[in-house]
């Protein structure tokens, strides 16, 4: 027998904060539900001010997200505190429903009902529970809930392999690319040719016709006098900010060959753009142009490939992410020559394409397999699904 049930008769908002000291912050992630802030590359805040109140949660507790409207209730595993950025609920229902909840609330079913009540507009778009409460959820007897959760446990499982699977692909071919990208800039397309001690560590030998130069001597440095407020939706121009995504600005500050990348903030050693044109960019992003003894497109790859890893290490990276000025402009560069530089910028644009695509199909089918995934929950969950058939 199923029910159909409002939400607030199946959870209760937690609404008494505690101080942080001492408890592990969490944060809902949609690809990988509630978990520890530390534990993500990306921490959406690091709540380290004195004072910072949270949410505490617990195990089979569930979090309405800043992306809910669009990929569902995350449930919690841990203990821990939850921003009050973020809804904590507690089923006031037995425990063992959890299972099934854990799919039910991540189903379309739900996910359609969420958008309904979203609010504010793109980045600042929210759920609060006084309207969330209202969504309605089948709720069937427990033995049923039980059988439909150990379904979707095993054939979730499934797909969740696959697509670990494909994700660990991508991460190979990701690295492929990387190395072959770095072989290229920094020994050549020729494993016969004579070498020498470039006098960098890190460097080691390079092809024996090489320079090395430090930045400051190939291409001139400065930053932009734009602000991320200044981007406009439908703008003329690239404007590059700190993110590997391009704004739009209808203002442009450059007509040149370029290579861009973030001064500061999450994006110091991981944005790199190369663009020949017109364009403006942020006051925090550092432009590269004037190139001298080297083409852009080269200094491109060898920046992108060799930077992060190699100045960026240790102890020349700061507690703040910020891009110290001496560092990357001491930052060695190898100097090919014009013609062995032009090959090898084909043949890094060649290869990388074929990788790229092969990354891109992949990536499309992680996706197929997660609308697979969630198509499944919500067959499951809404009775479309006879269970003595898949048994």
């Amino acid at each position: 027998m199923i029910s159909s049930m409002r939400l607030d008769r199946i959870f209760r908002e937690v609404k008494n904060l505690v101080p942080l000291d001492g408890i592990e912050l969490l944060t809902p992630s949609v690809v990988r539900g509630v978990v520890p802030q530390s534990s993500l590359d990306s921490r959406p805040q690091q709540a380290d001010r004195e004072g910072y109140q949270v949410a505490p949660a617990q195990p089979d507790d569930f979090v309405i997200s800043l992306s809910s409207h669009s990929h569902g209730i995350e449930w919690c595993g841990l203990t821990g505190g939850i921003s009050p950025d973020y809804t904590l609920l507690r089923p006031v229902v037995d425990r063992a429903y959890c299972r099934y909840l854990k799919y039910a609330l991540k189903s379309q079913y739900i996910i359609s009902q969420l958008g309904v009540f979203k609010t504010g507009v793109r980045m600042g778009l929210r759920l609060t529970w006084n309207k969330v409460r209202y969504c309605q959820i089948d709720l069937p007897s427990l033995p049923e809930a039980t059988r439909l959760a150990d379904y979707l446990d095993r054939e979730t499982a499934r797909i969740d392999a696959l697509i670990a699977k494909k994700t660990r692909f991508i991460e190979l071919l990701a690295e492929k690319r990387q190395a072959l990208i770095t072989h290229a800039v920094t020994k050549g397309l020729n494993p016969n040719v004579p070498v020498k001690d470039s006098g960098v560590d890190w460097l080691g030998r390079i092809p024996s016709t090489w320079q090395v130069k430090r930045l400051r001597f190939i291409c001139d440095v400065t930053t932009g006098g734009r602000d991320t407020v200044d981007a406009i939706p439908d703008g003329e121009y690239p404007f590059f900010v700190r993110s590997q995504e391009i704004a739009a600005i209808d203002s442009y500050s450059a007509d040149c060959e370029a290579v861009l990348t973030a001064g500061d903030g999450a994006g110091v050693g991981k944005v790199y753009h190369y663009i020949n044109g017109k364009f403006d960019f942020h006051q925090r992003v550092y432009m590269m142009s004037s190139f001298r003894s080297v083409c852009g497109k080269f200094f491109f790859y060898y920046l992108q490939s060799l930077f992060a890893a190699v100045a960026l290490d240790g102890g020349a990276k700061s507690t703040v992410d910020s891009l110290r000025m001496p560092v990357f402009k001491n930052f060695p560069i190898t100097i090919p020559g014009r013609v062995e530089e032009g090959a090898i910028i084909a043949f890094i644009e060649s290869r990388a394409a074929q990788l790229d695509a092969l990354i891109a199909k992949t990536e499309c089918s992680i996706e197929l397999l997660r609308e697979h995934r969630t198509a499944l929950i919500t067959a499951a969950v809404t009775g479309k699904i006879d269970l003595r058939d898949a048994a």
